[in-house]
C-alpha cells in the first residue's frame, strides 16, 4: 500500500491550489496511507513554548499535498472515503493564541480590548481517552480523530490552509471520521487533493480556535464520479447525508448549506424541491463546525432513514 508522507519544510502546503507539483499520484479505487503534521508543524512539546516563535500566520496548518488523482477532471466530483486514522503521537496540543479565537478581538473583529495572553496545554492520550488537565477531576474525553481540513484545488485561486470554502478546506467538520465520504469538486486535471489539520477531539463550533492537534496517519480510499460535480462538499454515512456551507456571517453558511441539501434531495433521492426543503424544516440536524475561521463553517444532515423508498 502506498503511503504518501509530508514533504519537506520548503513544500509543506500552506495554500490550496493548482500551482503547486503534486507529492504523489494515486489511481481511482486505490487504498493509500497518508501521513500528516499537526497544526503547528508538531513543534509544540512544552507548556512553556512561546507561541510567538512557533507561529507565523498563516503559516500554520500545514497540508499533506497536492496529491494527484488519475483520471479525475473538471467537472467530476472525487469521493474520498476515510477508511481509518491513527493518531501518531501519545498528546495533543491545544493553546489560546493571541488575536484568534470566537471570543476574542480578531483582524476580522476588531475591539479595543488588548489581546489574551498566551496558554498552551498538553494533553496526554491514554487508554481511558484524552486528558484535558491533570489538575481538573473530570472524565477524559473521547478520543474522536478527524481531519479539520481536506479539500481539492479551486480552478486558479490558492487559498489559505486556514480559510473553508466551496473547495473545502479548513471546515473544521468533526464528520470528516473514519466510516465517513467525502464528495469534493474536481476543478482541475488530478484534483488536487490536501489533507491535514488532524484533531483528537473538538466540540462543536472550535470556539477557542484551537481543537486538540495531533499528527495522524490515516487510510484513504479515493473514487471519481465523472461528469457530475458537487457545488459544496458533501459529506456521506451510513446515517446521514451532509452539506458543508461556509461563509461570513453564520447564517449564510447555514443557507448555502442547507441550499445544498435540499438540491440533493431533489436531484438524487426523488422529492419534489419544496417538499425537501419543507421535511429538512422538521428532520434535519445541524453541527456548527467552526466559527473561528476565515470563513464559518455548518453541516446541515439529512437522516437517511427519511429517505422515499423504492
Amino acid at each position: 500500500m502506498q503511503h504518501i508522507r509530508p514533504p519537506a519544510k520548503a513544500r509543506l502546503a500552506y495554500v490550496i491550489g493548482p500551482y503547486q507539483d503534486p507529492i504523489a499520484r494515486v489511481k481511482p479505487g486505490e487504498t493509500f496511507k497518508v501521513s500528516t503534521l499537526d497544526a503547528f508543524e508538531n513543534r509544540i512539546d512544552s507548556t512553556d513554548v512561546d507561541l510567538r516563535e512557533v507561529i507565523t500566520l498563516p503559516y500554520v496548518n500545514p497540508c499533506t499535498g497536492p496529491i494527484y488523482v488519475e483520471g479525475a477532471e473538471p467537472g467530476d466530483t472525487l469521493s474520498v472515503r476515510v477508511d481509518d486514522i491513527r493518531i501518531t503521537r501519545d498528546y495533543a496540543v491545544s493553546c489560546l493564541i493571541p488575536e484568534f479565537g470566537g471570543l476574542c478581538g480578531t483582524v476580522f473583529t476588531r475591539v479595543l480590548n488588548e489581546p489574551l495572553p498566551q496558554r498552551v496545554l498538553l494533553h496526554p492520550i491514554t487508554g481511558r481517552g484524552l486528558v484535558h488537565d491533570r489538575g481538573l477531576k473530570i472524565p477524559a474525553i473521547p478520543v474522536e480523530p478527524f481531519y479539520g481540513t481536506i479539500g481539492t484545488a479551486p480552478a486558479i485561486e490558492a487559498i489559505s490552509t486556514l480559510s473553508p470554502g466551496f473547495h473545502g478546506g479548513n471546515m473544521d467538520a468533526a464528520d470528516v471520521c473514519p466510516g465517513n465520504t467525502v464528495h469534493l469538486p474536481v476543478n482541475v486535471p488530478g484534483a488536487h487533493l490536501f489533507i491535514g489539520d488532524g484533531h483528537a477531539a473538538q466540540g462543536d463550533a472550535e470556539v477557542c480556535g484551537v481543537a486538540a492537534e495531533v499528527p495522524t496517519t490515516g487510510t484513504l480510499t479515493v473514487s471519481v464520479i465523472r461528469k457530475r460535480t458537487v457545488r459544496t462538499p458533501r459529506i456521506e454515512n451510513a446515517e446521514f447525508l451532509m452539506s458543508v456551507g461556509s461563509a461570513r456571517p453564520m447564517e449564510d453558511a447555514a443557507r448555502i448549506a442547507f441550499h445544498d441539501l435540499v438540491t440533493w434531495l431533489a436531484d438524487d433521492h426523488g422529492f419534489e424541491r419544496m417538499s425537501a426543503y419543507q421535511l429538512c424544516s422538521q428532520v434535519a440536524r445541524v453541527r456548527v463546525a467552526n466559527m473561528v475561521d476565515i470563513l464559518y463553517s455548518v453541516v446541515a444532515k439529512f437522516p437517511k432513514r427519511y429517505l422515499p423508498r423504492p
